[in-house]
């Protein structure tokens, strides 16, 4: 056929009209360079894809948490510095409930008000390797990631401090002669076993032993089996301190109702967050773990559907379950107020 001839004339004319004199008299090696140049310049599409880039509904979904973990830290902040001034032996204690809510809510806000692509380039996960220089954004992740476990780390504190405080009260009922501990080290100590689950798990991801996925597979097992036995221990310590209560007020013929009401509160708003927070985290581990084990990844399960879900349904009952503590330190410095202005108390 002559048609591929002429094709193949007219294509040299319209190089020679237009230049092309150049490329028809250039060596093969010098059109080998530029083929290479072509392929490694930075016109190659990025290893993230545009459906894992943040939404509309992602950004303001986000900008609305920012927003309400923003109130409650200035209320927290507030609340604390007006414990600090008041008097008495428990100002220490509550003083510490408010500086963890301060603490959780601040870090918290922290991260949602932060444009999630200062952090990386996709708003669902995506797996990076610490050190990887093909992907900067590992540096993004593992940042992220960090301030999500700290602001956990926080929330979990504030019921870690009422069982341990719950656990002296309880003991020196029950076990009069017994030697107890003081709180606040015993407190400590499990917030620091919590700390150290923590660097550990940082440490092998920055050692290339998994990637940013298995950062948060760690990340929500651990949160997942702390969640169930700060429900079963709630449960157990709430009904042996509503008993210890209501048996004090007979003896000494004195009103526990309120004592009693806010017992009731913690228990059932803790048990609330801590069952959801239980049933959200072990779903969410055994599907990263189904899929991990069976593609050697879980990309799969990072939709943006899902992943939206989670985060809504994880951040919006942190935000519950703070005002509620909020709400309920309030109502027993209002109840003592008004006891000591009565001449009464405890």
């Amino acid at each position: 056929s002559f048609l591929p001839v002429a094709n193949n004339i007219e294509t040299m004319s319209l190089l020679e009209s237009d230049g092309g004199d150049e490329i028809l008299n250039a060596t093969g090696d010098e059109i080998l360079n530029a083929t290479g140049d072509a392929l490694n310049s930075t016109d190659v599409p990025s290893a993230i894809s545009p459906a894992g880039l943040e939404t509309a509904f992602e950004f303001w979904s986000d900008g609305l948490l920012g927003l309400a973990f923003l109130v409650t830290t200035v209320i927290a902040a507030k609340r604390m510095a007006w414990s600090r001034r008041q008097g008495g032996a428990e100002t220490t204690v509550v003083t510490a409930f408010y500086s963890l809510i301060l603490m959780t809510s601040a870090l918290r806000s922290f991260f949602f008000v932060i444009p999630n692509d200062v952090f990386m380039p996709s708003y669902v996960p995506v797996a990076y390797m610490a050190f990887d220089d093909e992907h900067p954004s590992w540096v993004g992740a593992f940042i992220s990631e960090i301030l999500l476990s700290l602001g956990s780390l926080c929330l979990f504190s504030i019921f870690i401090l009422i069982l341990v405080y719950w656990a002296d009260i309880l003991k020196k009922y029950f076990y009069p002669g017994a030697r107890r501990s003081k709180p606040m080290v015993t407190f400590l100590t499990l917030v620091c076993f919590l700390v150290i689950v923590e660097i550990l798990n940082a440490a092998f991801f920055l050692s290339g032993f998994y990637s940013s996925e298995g950062m948060i597979l760690v990340n929500a097992v651990t949160l997942a089996s702390v969640s169930v036995l700060c429900v079963f221990e709630i449960t157990i310590f709430s009904h042996r301190f509503r008993t210890v209560l209501k048996t004090l007020g007979a003896i000494n013929q004195v009103s526990t109702e309120s004592q009693v009401k806010r017992i009731v509160w913690i228990t059932v708003t803790g048990n609330l967050f801590f069952f959801t927070r239980a049933f959200l985290e072990t779903v969410f581990a055994v599907m990263l773990f189904l899929y991990w084990h069976q593609y050697g990844t879980v990309e799969r399960v990072f939709s943006h559907k899902l992943w939206d879900t989670y985060m809504i349904l994880k951040h919006w009952s942190e935000v519950a379950i703070l005002c509620l503590m909020l709400y309920i330190l309030q109502s027993r410095f209002t109840t003592n107020a008004g006891a000591g202005a009565g001449g009464g108390g405890r």
